[in-house]
């Protein structure tokens, strides 16, 4: 058998090498608790992430107050559990649906409205959902809203102007939320970048401290562990990622191609865990590319 991350053919007589770095998380039970965070601090492993953070969240702002009609409505109870609409001059216009970040645990989804300007640009909708942050909600409670959020906008979309096929797309943790939901019956297609697709690394981390993951949610809710649903779904990642979520990205669509399922993989040239999203600011990024491609490929 090969070795892990490694594919091999014995009727060729070649050995296909796994992607560069190695995977640390192959050492894992002889790595201390800072080098096992250290595989998933994405804002240390990116040397200007606070000022990439900074300067995302006033273009964001400006976006936000630029498309004011369509702000904090909500599709639950709580109070994070709202959306902010972007509505494209068609109601019957392709829906991007983008589900942030933060590990679970920080961020909103005011914090990224300027990744709408390119799909609004090329005529789409875009529609960001908020969700409670851990440890207030655990993480079945978090994927559970996202699925109430999918629910809400089956029901009253149309009525804000979302009448239109849904990519659900997330990025980070928001990547995992939407991998966990691609099987919601409103959804046409996926667009994971930048996911965990994991969860057991996660329990032995400074992560855990505000997750208190279960043995449970570790089987349930790591999309590397279920059954692949056969909805087209793309795979992104930055080619400056930390290893461990290029190999958790390039693990799923292996699993995800095993099963017969569609969806590209896409490395982003140059990209790390922040500067991926830029590829969403134009109508020709490559993730709003991504996004359209899904639609074309699911009719066929």
């Amino acid at each position: 058998m090969a070795a892990p991350g490694t594919a091999s053919s014995a009727a060729s007589g070649f050995v296909l090498a796994a992607p560069e770095p190695a995977d640390p998380r192959l050492a894992w039970e002889r790595l201390d608790d800072a080098a096992r965070g250290a595989c998933y601090d994405n804002n240390a492993g990116v040397p200007d992430s606070a000022a990439q953070v900074a300067a995302r969240n006033a273009a964001s702002a400006a976006y936000r107050a630029a498309h004011p009609a369509g702000l904090d409505i909500p599709y639950a109870g709580a109070e994070r559990t709202a959306f902010d609409i972007y509505p494209a001059a068609d109601p019957g216009a392709p829906c991007l649906v983008f589900v942030h970040g933060g590990y679970w645990q920080r961020n909103a989804r005011s914090d990224f409205a300027c990744f709408a300007e390119g799909l609004n640009a090329a005529g789409w909708s875009v529609a960001m959902p908020g969700y409670t942050l851990a440890p207030e909600a655990s993480l079945a409670g978090i994927v559970a809203e996202i699925g109430a959020a999918l629910d809400w906008l089956a029901e009253h979309g149309a009525g804000h102007g979302l009448g239109g096929p849904i990519v659900l797309s997330g990025w980070s943790a928001g990547a995992q939320l939407a991998a966990m939901n691609l099987g919601h019956p409103a959804v046409t297609a996926g667009l994971a970048i930048s996911g965990v697709y994991d969860l057991a690394p996660i329990r032995e981390t400074y992560l855990n401290e505000k997750l208190h993951l279960t043995d449970a949610e570790i089987a349930t809710l790591s999309p590397l562990r279920l059954p692949v649903v056969a909805k087209p779904m793309a795979i992104a990642y930055g080619s400056r990622e930390l290893p461990a979520l290029v190999h958790d990205a390039r693990n799923l669509h292996a699993r995800r191609a095993a099963a017969h399922a569609r969806g590209a993989l896409l490395p982003v040239p140059g990209a790390d865990h922040f500067s991926i999203l830029d590829a969403f600011r134009r109508p020709d990024g490559l993730l709003a590319r991504a996004a359209r491609d899904l639609l074309e490929g699911a009719s066929r």
